[in-house]
């Protein structure tokens, strides 16, 4: 009776998955983001959960909804100190990632291998990346895995910072999850703590959640504080198409040279990413402005009008990120009070620069991006130089 009671659980499992998957199959949110000069923008989700933790999706699901979404990357991160059904699923870290790689060959999705650091406890949670071997992390931090997370009651510093020094030799990339002050432990309100910066100054944590679901300032400052990779993702442990049914899920953009998981992760180690986040882009100001310029289709038109010369400026939105922008130049410019416009997605946007009496050679459009963010306090600012 045992074992038929845990078959008839397993098969509920993978007819849920699938019922999932079916009825969602046509919710499409996928996202058309340019490259940039140099390089390929690949849309990364790094933050996955299944039912090997605390997830309620098989892996292949994970699979299924990364195609739908258009992502070209995954990384399987199942928390590594808890089992939510031990009954019926053996404990196996790499087992995500293994089935996950298999649903997904010929599917043009990267897999990588992943798991995350729990303890409730300063570090806290972190994802480590590229790992060889999941189960090698040791969690000598905990007391009880199985169907209820219990740590031991007097924890060491070195079974704390344990999984992290595996976590390096096996040359994974680890990154700082949603920093916050709802952490377990209430005897430290530091974010970033002095285990973290011991495991910072030993070329361990490399990267920090900027978004989490949602934008993070505490977390981006800390990215600016310690020159971290800036990553988003969306920490899905059910189906992700029912918080972002209305969007899209947040997602790490990584400018690679090479479509590879040893392109990936060499993007990430040169901290050459973006975040993208309900309308919002988040990145340093390099891959800002490029991203911005390769986004845009510049033409324009010099004219007469009732005597008057002036210059027509079209502006396509070639990606499905709407920008909001306020245009300056030493013209006057027609109809956009304070020079304000959105450029929606895949749609042109003409406007009039007036008077241009002196004849000039260059034409130079300020341009402000209010939903791109450079830093906490500043959004971005560029430059669209205009030859006539």
């Amino acid at each position: 009776m045992i074992v038929m009671k845990k078959n008839i659980v397993k098969l509920s499992i993978w007819i849920t998955a699938g019922l999932m998957a079916v009825s969602n199959s046509f919710a499409q949110q996928k996202m058309e983001i340019p490259d940039i000069p140099g390089f390929q923008t690949l849309k990364c989700d790094f933050h996955l959960h299944t039912v090997y933790s605390d997830g309620s999706v098989w892996p292949n699901f994970r699979v299924n909804e990364a195609i739908r979404d258009g992502l070209d990357v995954i990384a399987m991160t199942d928390h590594i100190d808890f089992e939510a059904y031990p009954e019926f699923i053996k404990k196996d870290y790499n087992k995500p990632y293994e089935i996950a790689g298999k649903a997904a060959e010929g599917k043009n999705l990267i897999v990588i291998n992943g798991g995350e650091i729990s303890p409730r406890v300063s570090p806290y949670h972190n994802n480590a990346i590229f790992l060889k071997d999941v189960n090698k992390l040791p969690i000598d931090y905990m007391k009880i895995t199985e169907k209820k997370f219990v740590m031991k009651d007097h924890i060491k510093k070195e079974e704390l910072i344990a999984p992290f020094i595996e976590a390096q030799k096996q040359d994974a990339f680890v990154f700082y999850n949603h920093p916050g002050y709802s952490w377990w432990d209430k005897k430290d309100t530091a974010i970033f703590t002095g285990l973290h910066k011991e495991l910072y100054e030993r070329g361990i944590i490399k990267g920090i959640e900027v978004v989490n679901g949602r934008y993070n300032i505490i977390a981006h400052r800390i990215a600016e504080k310690y020159n971290l990779t800036l990553l988003g993702n969306s920490d899905a442990h059910a189906d992700v198409y029912y918080t972002y049914r209305n969007s899209h899920r947040p997602v790490t953009l990584a400018f690679v040279k090479e479509r590879s998981e040893n392109g990936v992760k060499e993007a990430l180690l040169a901290r050459r990413t973006a975040v993208y986040v309900d309308d919002f882009v988040i990145a340093r100001f390099t891959e800002a402005e490029a991203l911005f310029k390769a986004s845009l289709e510049t033409s324009f038109e010099k004219k007469v009008r009732n005597g008057e010369p002036i210059l027509s400026v079209t502006i396509i939105n070639n990606s499905d990120i709407p920008y909001s922008i306020r245009v300056k130049a030493a013209h006057n410019i027609e109809n956009y009070p304070l020079g304000l416009m959105m450029l929606t997605p895949h749609e042109p946007k003409t406007f009039v620069v007036k008077e241009l009496w002196d004849n000039p050679s260059l034409l130079e459009l300020d341009v402000e991006v209010y939903n791109i963010v450079v830093s906490p306090e500043q959004n971005l600012q560029t430059k669209i130089r205009l030859h006539l």
